[in-house]
């Protein structure tokens, strides 16, 4: 009875914080519980309902989103399970594809029918079939095993997970369907799809194409398969009608798709190592790696295929904690959470002593957090060692020498060896007193310091190449004494991986009540659960906004920014000849707009959706439900979202669907793909 007592309140205490009036546009709602914002958002410019959002009894837009090889979203576009996303969340699936004869990295391809679409092996997509809160489930005595293996057996390709929400003050089944069978349809070279590079990265304006297709494969009775010649393309339930009416600054748009990673209800503890220590860190060593593999890869055509996906995901987050470090900085994020904390004991004092639990918390497991960061940051990044571990452990052959051939196509020893040289010697100058593993000091010590002893491990070990790694004795091998002797750091590793400091459970335990205890006494706050790469809704409107002292950032970027930066001589501003044709004629066809007194094509927008990781590849959708753009990225001052949404500051950016279909018609010449498409 008790039980039952406590959960009503506690339900009563999250329907009235869900809603409450949001701030601006603050917000990644649950799909299944939107209704209670569905009143906001139809303020805002919103037309349909909360049923066409997301239903389990009849078709609604969360059965054309999917999420996209585990870690971005895309979105179905057509009843023949044509699907578009980022570039960059299929630049993995797109180099794996390509080669010096047929680099589709820098070319592009566009199939020109169905037989020359390409399989991608290892991607995966998951629709979801439904969400369900299981709390008092839970609660009642039912385990989580029981539950998953349940939803797993409702359907062929089915998977499911229990993923917590207000840390755990509530609990929900995912159930998807996985798709295996993912070809590559088209995607336009990188000096579209990556226009720009790690230069314009997390900026505005921006003027990237960062967009791809790929299309989804079933059996032949519409069911999850592997890939096979005989598998026909998937029939959705539901595909996004595509609007081609343009946006205006002040239009409605939501995000629908699976953001990865949000802090909101974190501590000022939290907030300082994050700001102070961590993300300064992390961007230092990385700024070494990159700069490394960019020298590198400016000297040899080869090596900048071979690197381009780890340069680009090692750069992503380097550039991303900037943003953080500065936006945190700037809205003075940490004095923030130590007034609201203040505040929240004064006026609680029976509630006061979960903050200091917390801090307690941390303060037990900062060092040991940090050490695990640290090692990821160095030791871990240097990559054959990795290897030489996998394969003092590996016991079937074939599936050696299969993980060998796939990293040894994209390694080179000599970047690898410059990489270790730094990597050792800022692990050791970094790693806190006492934290360095004894066997390790002592290798560093015997062979002359960190940097001596990497070059002696490179110039003695066959490991560097294929054959000597499916030939030799890994065990044997002269990184074996290092990978013995940072095994003590692995083990430390993943007894601290979790996805943030936060989520260690030693300091987790406490935010459960902490949260809670926040419900209760701050009504006024509207409460979002955190992003954990679960469906989410978020909505805004097309903005732009005042980037310094005078100088405002128009929502709209066209065709004239990309070739007032085209530059044949750099790499990531080369664009492809037929873009220069094509604006040189001004033969826009249907895409081009009167703007300014000119002819001109769309490119990007930004919108005050709340979005974070994951959000890549997420349909931009207009207040009828159609779609207008792919987000892809945030504005770096926009980057501390993940901590602290500014509404005055804070922006997406989205590819406008417009610019997609022209690169799809007038650049890829696949327009045969838009007769697949209802545009309207």
């Amino acid at each position: 009875m008790k039980l039952m007592i406590k959960r009503t309140l506690l339900l009563a205490l999250l329907t009235v914080a869900v809603g409450a009036t949001a701030v601006a546009d603050k917000g990644m709602w649950l799909p299944s519980l939107i209704s209670s914002r569905i009143k906001d958002m139809r303020s805002k410019g919103f037309r349909l309902t909360a049923e066409d959002i997301y239903s389990i009894n009849k078709a609604s837009l969360k059965d054309a989103v999917v999420l996209f090889d585990g870690g971005c979203t895309g979105e179905i576009v057509s009843p023949e399970g044509l699907l578009l996303t980022n570039h960059h969340c299929g630049y993995d699936a797109i180099q794996a594809l390509s080669s010096v004869d047929h680099d589709y990295l820098t070319d592009g391809y566009w199939a020109k029918s169905r037989s020359g679409e390409l399989p991608c092996k290892g991607l995966q997509v998951a629709i979801l079939v439904r969400m369900e809160d299981i709390t008092d489930r839970l609660a009642g005595g039912e385990s989580a095993e029981a539950i998953v293996a349940a939803a797993k057996a409702e359907g062929k390709g089915y998977a499911a997970a229990v993923e917590q929400m207000y840390y755990g003050n509530e609990q929900y089944l995912f159930v998807y369907r996985v798709f295996d069978d993912v070809r590559l349809v088209g995607t336009p070279p990188s000096s579209i799809g990556k226009f720009g590079g790690d230069t314009d990265n997390w900026i505005w304006p921006r003027h990237t194409g960062d967009f791809s297709v790929f299309r989804i494969y079933a059996s032949p009775d519409n069911e999850p398969a592997a890939y096979s010649k005989a598998n026909v393309p998937y029939r959705p339930a539901r595909h996004f009608e595509i609007s081609t009416r343009g946006v205006g600054e002040g239009d409605f748009t939501m995000i629908y798709g699976f953001p990865g990673n949000t802090q909101e209800y974190i501590t000022s503890d939290a907030v300082d190592y994050i700001a102070n220590l961590s993300d300064p860190v992390k961007i230092a060593l990385r700024t070494e790696r990159l700069d490394i593999i960019r020298e590198a890869q400016q000297r040899d055509a080869k090596v900048r295929i071979q690197y381009a996906a780890k340069h680009a995901t090692i750069a992503n987050a380097w550039k991303k904690w900037q943003g953080e470090v500065l936006g945190i900085r700037r809205l003075g994020t940490l004095d923030k959470k130590r007034a609201y904390e203040a505040r929240f004991a004064a006026e609680n004092p029976s509630q006061a002593f979960l903050l200091d639990s917390l801090h307690a918390a941390y303060e037990r497991n900062i060092t040991g957090y940090y050490l695990r960061e640290l090692f990821n940051e160095t030791l871990r990044a240097i990559e054959m060692p990795q290897m030489v571990r996998f394969a003092m452990t590996a016991r079937d052959h074939e599936r050696k020498r299969t993980v060998a051939a796939e990293f040894y196509k994209n390694y080179d020893a000599g970047i690898d060896r410059a990489i270790a040289r730094r990597m050792m010697s800022e692990f050791v100058r970094l790693a806190p007193e006492g934290t360095v593993p004894d066997a390790l000091s002592a290798l560093f010590a015997a062979h002359g310091g960190a940097e001596a002893y990497a070059d002696y491990i490179y110039d003695n070990s066959s490991m560097t190449t294929f054959d000597g790694l499916v030939g030799g004795d890994a065990s044997a091998d002269a990184a074996a004494e290092f990978v013995a002797a940072v095994e003590p750091l692995y083990e430390h590793a993943s007894r601290y991986a979790y996805r943030n400091l936060s989520n260690v459970p030693d300091i987790e335990r406490w935010y459960r009540p902490y949260v809670k205890a926040l419900m209760e006494w701050d009504r006024e706050r509207a409460f979002f659960p955190d992003a954990n790469l679960t469906l989410r809704v978020a909505y805004g409107k097309v903005a732009g906004y005042e980037y310094a002292d005078g100088e405002y950032h128009r929502p709209q970027t066209t065709l004239e920014g990309i070739i007032a930066k085209d530059n044949p001589d750099i790499y990531d501003y080369d664009i492809p000849q037929s873009l220069r044709d094509v604006y040189s004629s001004k033969q826009y066809g249907r895409w081009g707009i009167d703007l300014d007194s000119r002819r001109t094509v769309p490119v990007c927008f930004i919108a005050t959706n709340h979005t974070t990781g994951g959000n890549s590849g997420s349909p931009v959708l207009n207040g009828r439900g159609e779609l207008i753009g792919i987000n892809f990225d945030r504005t770096w001052l926009s980057t501390m979202s993940d901590v602290e949404f500014d509404e005055d500051m804070c922006r997406n950016i989205i590819v406008d669907i417009r610019y997609v279909l022209f690169v799809i018609d007038r650049i890829g010449g696949a327009g045969y793909l838009l007769d697949e498409m209802r545009l309207k």
